[in-house]
């Protein structure tokens, strides 16, 4: 068409019947940022009794569909009850494995002694779950385990399996790996004459390779990958494909967040081996609840929050159990955590929840191993991956395929200062104006087809700490 300002997609410059024709064009009409709803991809095993096939994707809405697809009782079962607990709106898809070929069970024992001069009950408790029976005076250490046994039997979501000999119950994991070693048991009998002594899981071995399945979800754009594993090999990959998918190329941001129960020591030294900018570790030491539970409670508080630079400071984790006083992390035990990228959870000032201290990445150095804190901020990395899908949208949306000029160039830069400006006003990003002399948009020197673009991005900081001084006068 030969018009200055006017350009025609469908209606041909050689019409010669007469007529008024009229086309629409849309690609003017969004104005808005694009939403940033949280996909969250949440992985684990699952039981033979469960209806969905390993590496099958499948949307889950609830704890009773979990229970179906994986099996009751099932990893991801409890993980999906976990995760919708934690956030009830949860966008949450899962895909489960089979245990390892070579995997081994973890296992434990709960030893009864009686019989019973007196009535009482027996309680035993696996994670936060509780089994427990009845005994009247007289009951044998065989009766009392046989009882416990059927009581369990009646509990298919257990994590654990029981079998009784004589008045000794063994407990082994459900699914095979050495994630199962981290089921913690506990024993007590408030029956005279009755005494229940437990002894921790273990034994497991070998969890199973995630590498295939995130091959498989690699086009699938998750915002947030939870992962149950703290094994090495295991992070790294997920490491390498939260980089590989939120790279240059592929553009689809991601991250991913894990969970360990245990000690100081534990948890800096796995931080310290995945260092990655994308993948947060929580850490919480002396609770029942599962590690993989942690996880998937952690990842749901993290995929709640679609504002990407809106810290996560003080955001509880409902369903969590409180560790004991004497388990507690320190302050001084808070800082050094957070200063070998480890997300600290807390006990609340109310005593009775656990939340975020503060979502930190586990990257700490670059890759001179120098100390670096460009990415420690798990919002840095979000709001850059929110920016870039802000202006990839918008000039997917302006110029879908347009003819390189120089007007051309002068609409790219507006069209960006345009998201960038909205950006800054919903307090994502700020110093637009004073960054936009930094906004380069050239043509490039070796391509004739195409537009280079440098973005100034001063991410919004999170208010992490107040600090002042009361003078005092007398």
């Amino acid at each position: 068409m030969a018009s200055e300002n006017i350009r025609f997609d469908h209606i041909s410059a050689s019409i010669r019947k007469p007529g008024k024709y009229f086309e629409f064009n849309t690609k003017l009409a969004v104005r808005t940022l694009p939403a940033n709803d949280q996909r969250v991809l949440c992985i684990g095993q699952r039981l033979a009794s469960g209806s969905v096939a390993e590496l099958t994707a499948v949307q889950v809405f609830s704890d009773a569909e979990a229970a179906a697809y994986f099996g009751e009782g099932s990893m991801l079962h409890r993980m999906v009850r976990a995760a919708i607990r934690a956030h009830p709106y949860i966008d949450i898809t899962c895909i489960a494995l089979d245990d390892a070929a070579a995997g081994v069970a973890a296992s434990g024992t709960i030893t009864v002694t009686g019989p019973a001069t007196g009535t009482g009950v027996v309680t035993l408790r696996v994670g936060t779950e509780l089994v427990q029976v009845a005994v009247a005076s007289g009951d044998t250490a065989t009766e009392i385990a046989a009882a416990l046994k059927a009581q369990a039997d009646e509990q298919p979501d257990l994590p654990v399996a029981f079998a009784a000999n004589a008045g000794v119950l063994t407990i082994t994991a459900r699914h095979k790996g050495a994630h199962g070693n981290g089921i913690k048991l506990a024993a007590s009998s408030s029956a005279a004459g009755v005494a229940a002594v437990a002894t921790a899981m273990t034994g497991g071995e070998v969890d199973p390779s995630i590498t295939d399945l995130l091959a498989l979800v690699a086009d699938a754009a998750h915002n947030l990958l939870i992962t149950p594993y703290t094994d090495q090999v295991n992070l790294l990959a997920l490491r390498e494909h939260l980089d590989f998918v939120g790279g240059p190329l592929e553009q689809r941001g991601a991250c991913g967040v894990y969970a360990l129960v245990g000690t100081l020591a534990q948890a800096t030294t796995l931080a310290g081996s995945v260092n990655s900018g994308r993948i947060s570790g929580a850490a919480i030491n002396g609770v029942y609840r599962l590690p993989w539970e942690v996880a998937a409670g952690a990842g749901a508080v993290v995929a709640s929050e679609e504002d990407p630079a809106r810290p996560l400071n003080g955001l509880p984790i409902v369903g969590m159990d409180v560790p004991d006083i004497g388990k507690r992390w320190t302050r001084t035990e808070q800082e050094v955590l957070l200063k070998n990228g480890v997300m600290p959870l807390e006990v609340g000032a109310d005593g009775t929840s656990v939340q975020i201290v503060r979502a930190i990445s586990t990257y700490t150095k670059d890759g001179q191993g120098i100390q670096d804190v460009s990415l420690l901020d798990l919002t840095t990395i979000r709001t850059l991956d929110y920016t870039r899908k802000a202006v990839r949208t918008r000039l997917a949306l302006r110029f879908p395929r347009e003819k390189l000029t120089t007007r051309t160039e002068a609409a790219v830069r507006s069209e960006v200062l345009d998201v960038l400006f909205k950006l800054e006003a919903l307090e994502i990003i700020e110093n637009v104006e004073a960054n936009k002399d930094k906004l380069i948009i050239e043509r490039d020197l070796q391509d004739a087809n195409r537009l280079n673009i440098r973005i100034p991005v001063d991410v919004v900081n999170g208010l992490h700490v107040i600090a002042g001084v009361i003078d005092l006068y007398l």
